[in-house]
C-alpha cells in the first residue's frame, strides 16, 4: 500500500461531526465579582420609614477631633472654626478664635527633633500639618514607653500654654514634619488686645476644667451613685440626659436600567434565559457597588464614620501584630472582625512570618481566612490602596478596620427595607418600565441600603498601612519594592 493511500479519508472528521453535536455552555462569568463577605457579616436592620435614628446619651464635654489644614490656603492654614475641634478651645467666643487662628506659625521640623521634653514647662501648642510624632513617657521601671503616635490633623500641647505645670511626656518627631505652632507669648499678645478678652478666655478655661471632673472618659456626665455599708447616707438623685440632635440615616440607593430586546428574549432563551442572565450580572454589579458604598461613602461609609479617638496609625508602616493588638485594645467589647484589603492581609502575614508567629486559619463561608487573637481578618478589595507610584494596587497605603456588630451589642449594623414593590431580593426591586418603539424592554433595578455605627467605640481604623514591604530572610533586613531595593 502506497503512502498516498494512508491519506485517504476513512471516517467522518471531528470538525464536521461537531456540527451534529450539542455544545456544553456555561453561564456568563464576570471577573469583577467578589465574595462580598461584608454584606454577609453585617446584621441587617429593617427600616420601615426609610430613616434610622441613632439615639445616644448627651456628650457634655466635646471630644478632640482632627483639624483640617490647608497649607496652600490664601486665608491662612487654619480656619477659626476648626479650632473648636480642640476641646479646650471649643467654648471660646468667635472673636478670640479668629485672633488666635491668625497667630499660628508654620514650622518645618526635622526627623528626631524633641518638641516637648518631660519635666520642662511647655510653651507651645502644636498642630501637625504633615508627618508623625511619638509621645513618650517614663515607665514604672524607668524606660521610655511610647504611649501614642500622632499624625496629620492631630495636636498636642494645648494645656501647656495655659498652665505652668511641667510636662509629663516627651514628644519627638519620627518623620520630617510641618507643624502649626502657637506660643504662649503669642496667646498673651492676643488676650492683651482688649481687657475683656482675657477674662472671657479664663472663664471658658475654668469652666472646661470644672466640667472635666464631672464626666467620664467618653464625655458623658457621670451617674451619681452611692455604694458601701455605711448607714444614714443620703442617696443621690440622678438622671441620664439624651442628645438633643441624634444622627439620622436615610436609606441610600443604587439604581440602573437593564435593556433587553424582545427578539433576544423570545428567540435565544436556551439553554440560559437571556433576561435572567442580564438581571443576574447586573445585580452582581449592584451588590459590588453596594459594598463599596458601605466602606467608602462620605455620608455613611465605614472609613468616614470612625471617630478621631479611634483612629491610629501604624508604628513602622507595615501592619504588625502590635498594630492589630492596638486596634483590639480600642474595640475590646466583643470585637467581630477585621476588614482589610487582600494586599494588607498579605503584608500582615509577611510581618507574622518575619516574627515567627504565623496566624491561625479558620473557615468562613467555606473559605480559609486567617485570624488574629481569634478575630478573623476578612478580605475586602473595596478598602482602597492609595499609591503615589503607579495606577495599580501593588504598593501604597490603605487602612484596616475593626468593628463590633449587632444592634444589641451597640455595634455596626446594615440598614435596609424589605417588602418593597417588585422585590426580588431583600431591599432590591425590579420593575418593568415598558417597551419602546424598537421593541426593547426596560427594567428598573433599585437597591436600598445604608449603614449605621451605633456607638463610637464600635469601630476603629488602622491608617497608613504600607502594603509594599518585603523581607530578605538571608540578611534579616526589610526590603521595599517602592525604592527598588527589592527588585
Amino acid at each position: 500500500m502506497s503512502g498516498a493511500d494512508n491519506l485517504l479519508q476513512r471516517s467522518v472528521t471531528t470538525s464536521v461531526a461537531r456540527n451534529l453535536a450539542n455544545t456544553t455552555k456555561t453561564s456568563p462569568k464576570m471577573m469583577s465579582t467578589t465574595p462580598r463577605w461584608l454584606l454577609s457579616l453585617l446584621p441587617w436592620v429593617q427600616v420601615d420609614g426609610g430613616t434610622y435614628r441613632v439615639n445616644r446619651t448627651k456628650v457634655e464635654l466635646p471630644k478632640a477631633q482632627r483639624i483640617a489644614i490647608e497649607l496652600s490656603a490664601s486665608a491662612g492654614p487654619i480656619a477659626a472654626d476648626s479650632l473648636r475641634s480642640v476641646p479646650l478651645f471649643s467654648g471660646l467666643p468667635e472673636p478670640i478664635l479668629v485672633r488666635i487662628a491668625k497667630r499660628f506659625k508654620i514650622e518645618d521640623v526635622t526627623l528626631g527633633n524633641q518638641l516637648i521634653v518631660e519635666g520642662t514647662d511647655g510653651s507651645k501648642f502644636f498642630i501637625i500639618a504633615q508627618g508623625q510624632v511619638e509621645v513618650l513617657s517614663k515607665g514604672a521601671h524607668g524606660a521610655d514607653l511610647r504611649i501614642a503616635l500622632l499624625t496629620d490633623g492631630e495636636f498636642f500641647g494645648e494645656t501647656d500654654i495655659v498652665s505652668d505645670k511641667p510636662s509629663d511626656v516627651t514628644i519627638r518627631t519620627i518623620t520630617p514634619c510641618v507643624l502649626l505652632t502657637l506660643s504662649r507669648k503669642d496667646l498673651d499678645t492676643v488676650l492683651n488686645e482688649a481687657p475683656s478678652l482675657r477674662s472671657e478666655f479664663q472663664k471658658v478655661i475654668a469652666s472646661h476644667q470644672e466640667l472635666q471632673s464631672s464626666v467620664n472618659r467618653y464625655g458623658e456626665r457621670n451617674i451619681d451613685l452611692v455604694s458601701g455599708f455605711a448607714e444614714n447616707v443620703e442617696i443621690p438623685e440622678t438622671f441620664v440626659d439624651y442628645s438633643a440632635s441624634p444622627r439620622e440615616y436615610s436609606l441610600s440607593s443604587v439604581q440602573t436600567v437593564v435593556r433587553v430586546h424582545t427578539r433576544v428574549s423570545d428567540l435565544y432563551n436556551g439553554p440560559y434565559n437571556q433576561l435572567e442572565e442580564q438581571m443576574r450580572l447586573t445585580i452582581e454589579g449592584i451588590k459590588e457597588r453596594q459594598e463599596w458604598e458601605l466602606v467608602n461613602s462620605k455620608r455613611f461609609g465605614l472609613t468616614h464614620s470612625v471617630d478621631s479617638a479611634f483612629r491610629i496609625s501604624t508604628r513602622y508602616g507595615a501592619p504588625t501584630p502590635d498594630d492589630l493588638d492596638e486596634l483590639l485594645a480600642l474595640v475590646w467589647k466583643k470585637p467581630g472582625f477585621f476588614l482589610a484589603h487582600p494586599k494588607a492581609i498579605a503584608a500582615f502575614e509577611r510581618e507574622c512570618t518575619w516574627r515567627g508567629v504565623p496566624p491561625v486559619t479558620m473557615n468562613l463561608f467555606g473559605s480559609p481566612v486567617i485570624t488574629w487573637r481569634g478575630v478573623p481578618l476578612v478580605p475586602c478589595d473595596k478598602l482602597e490602596v492609595k499609591s503615589r507610584y503607579r495606577s495599580n494596587q501593588w504598593f501604597g497605603t490603605t487602612s484596616i478596620l475593626l468593628m463590633r456588630v449587632g444592634e444589641a451589642e451597640q455595634g455596626v449594623v446594615g440598614l435596609h427595607q424589605t417588602g418593597i414593590p417588585g422585590e426580588i431580593m431583600p431591599s432590591l426591586s425590579a420593575r418593568l418600565m415598558g417597551l419602546d418603539s424598537l421593541g426593547v424592554a426596560s427594567y428598573l433595578l433599585t437597591a436600598y441600603f445604608s449603614c449605621a455605627v451605633l456607638t463610637d467605640d464600635a469601630l476603629a481604623v488602622l491608617e497608613n498601612v504600607e502594603v509594599g514591604y518585603y523581607h530578605d530572610y538571608a540578611s534579616r533586613e526589610p526590603k521595599s519594592y517602592q525604592d527598588g531595593s527589592g527588585i
